[in-house]
């Protein structure tokens, strides 16, 4: 190794170890792994815990050969990046114990580095490349944890993650996950280094990090594609316990035992992209995303949610509202009986997503805690075991409201249902008739009605979306939004419709810009007096969805009503 390299290393190791936290001006390094060992030992190969404890300012030169310190270059743009360049029959690292934290900021483990990564494959309908790297635990070792990040800007790429659980103990161990986000663990002994006045084990730059990107990752399966064993299974997929301005992008993440996205903390400005969940859930926590704590400004879209055990989206008391737009959440709730979509706190918006083949309603709208202004609209539902939008009342508030919803809303009559029910009660639109008659059809096939004028109540000033309603049931499912009209003061809406066939049905749901949107209105069918139904008329497909990760998609049995309560009558005299 040349003097200046030397140098650099010098000038690096000595600049962190002299600080609590990381030194964010030091020179930016490439350094390439080149060893699958999970190991720390001046030899000829630099293992990935060499990479990361060297990029954390924590392994000095002399402690590292001669080979390995060849592999340490400075960076010509001053940033820090983990390569790969392992012998391809040696590419998957098996740790023996948990890696360090990612502490410096800025860091890139770039999996795509790693020869015979090909970036142009497709998987799942969604541009996902397989990996060629994985990390996974050794054999017979419990890894709780593949990857934690605790520093400002850290990319993970390109890299297979799985197998990451812990046993279940009398005392619960520290989060498992493929990918663990987080502000900076305390000490192991904080006896050894100095505490504030409070106690605690934390400094005041121990911050939550910001900007943290996961990308292009198979999180829970092998590189290959193929389902983990159950040995192989990872607990969570990526855990956001502490972090604003996450970004999770264009990873396939499957076959967990709990969420294959969580959060905690706080996971503000949480952006999740073009991702394809997949399978998860099997054994523990069974919805798809989790998202408890700050959750403000966080968006979802984009994705392919299928095939998970619970829920595609579930919100738990979280603080700050939630953008749920343009994903396909499909065939979920393999285990359990859920909604697709289930929604506490206020002021969420779910627009234009597929929401299909669920065990269970569409979206559910708590009661407790209050839960107003959500916005959802423009959405396309089909083959739904409930509503497609489903307002809980507190009458009913029991583990399956939770779960499942509580069935159509009467219209409120008194101003305290607005205190007891999801999105403050907004009632659902009422149309002044069952059927509503096209005086005359088109001749051409398919038989077409003519215009056909609608009317309707609604809470006064609420915008009313009419949606072509497929299959028999009386409400819905809000298969398609085919327009949109005002009710006005006194609640009256009416719309002319010429986009219909003679037998079809309709239905709609009224958002008031106060309260939210309402559940369904119940459907009224388009006859015609000169002309039988078409033949032609749509109706709810039946084939079941394929994803592309081989799991069961047979729904759960049904439950069991629980038994009626013993009444014992006690004469007065």
């Amino acid at each position: 190794m040349t003097q200046p390299q030397t140098m650099l290393l010098l000038t690096i190791a000595s600049g962190y170890l002299a600080l609590p936290g990381i030194a964010q001006s030091a020179p930016g390094l490439k350094v390439t792994v080149t060893s699958n060992q999970d190991t720390i030992a001046p030899d000829d190969g630099l293992t990935l815990r060499e990479a990361i404890t060297l990029t954390n300012g924590k392994l000095a030169p002399d402690q590292m050969s001669a080979a390995e310190r060849a592999l340490v270059q400075s960076s010509s743009d001053g940033t820090t990046r983990i390569e790969f360049n392992l012998p391809a029959d040696q590419a998957t690292i098996r740790l023996t114990e948990v890696l360090p934290a990612i502490e410096r900021p800025g860091v890139t483990i770039d999996g795509t580095t790693q020869p015979g990564y090909k970036p142009d494959a497709i998987i799942n309908e969604l541009p996902l490349a397989s990996p060629v790297v994985a990390i996974a635990p050794a054999e017979g070792r419990e890894v709780f944890r593949g990857l934690t990040v605790t520093a400002d800007g850290v990319t993970i790429r390109g890299l297979s993650l799985y197998g990451f659980t812990s046993n279940h103990r009398s005392t619960a161990s520290t989060p498992p996950a493929d990918i663990f986000i987080s502000h900076r663990l305390p000490p192991p002994d904080i006896s050894k280094q100095p505490t504030p006045a409070n106690f605690s084990p934390f400094y005041r730059d121990d911050l939550p990090p910001k900007d943290v990107v996961i990308e292009n990752n198979f999180l829970g399966i092998p590189p290959r594609g193929t389902q983990a064993s159950t040995q192989e299974r990872s607990a969570f997929g990526v855990y956001v316990f502490n972090s604003t301005g996450a970004q999770i992008r264009r990873n396939w993440i499957a076959n967990h035992d709990g969420s294959a996205i969580i959060t905690s903390v706080n996971a503000e400005n949480l952006r999740v992209t073009e991702n394809a969940l997949i399978g998860n859930g099997v054994a523990g926590m069974p919805d798809a995303l989790r998202l408890e704590g700050k959750v403000n400004q966080a968006q979802i879209t984009g994705n392919l949610i299928c095939a998970n055990d619970g829920s595609g989206v579930y919100l738990f008391k979280p603080e700050g509202a939630v953008q749920i737009q343009g994903n396909q959440i499909i065939a979920n709730g393999r285990r359990l009986r859920r909604s697709a979509v289930h929604l506490m706190g206020s002021n969420h918006q779910v627009t234009g997503n597929q929401i299909r083949y669920q065990v269970g309603p569409g979206v559910v709208v708590a009661a407790d805690p209050d839960s107003r202004n959500n916005q959802i609209q423009s959405n396309r539902f089909s083959n739904l075991e409930g509503l497609s939008i489903d307002l809980v009342t507190r009458n009913a508030a029991d583990i399956s409201t939770y779960q499942r919803g509580d069935g159509a809303n009467p219209p409120r009559d008194t101003g305290n249902r607005r205190q007891d029910t999801g999105n403050a009660g907004v009632n659902a639109p009422q149309f002044v008739a069952r059927e509503f008659i096209a005086l005359g059809t088109q001749t051409a096939a398919p038989v077409r009605a003519n215009p056909v004028q609608i009317y309707g109540k609604a809470d006064p000033g609420a915008q009313i979306e009419i949606y072509r309603a497929t299959g028999q049931e009386n409400y819905g499912p809000l298969n398609e939004p085919i327009a949109t009209t005002q009710a006005d003061d006194k609640g009256n809406f009416s719309h002319t419709l010429d986009n219909l066939r003679v037998g079809e049905q309709i239905s709609a749901a009224a958002t008031d810009s106060r309260y939210g949107t309402s559940e369904p209105a119940r459907n009224a069918v388009i006859r015609s007096l000169s002309a039988s139904p078409s033949p032609n008329s749509p109706v709810a497909p039946t084939s079941s969805p394929r994803c592309t990760t081989p799991v069961a998609q047979q729904p759960p049995p049904v439950e069991p009503l629980p038994p009626s309560p013993i009444r014992i009558q006690i004469p007065s005299r």
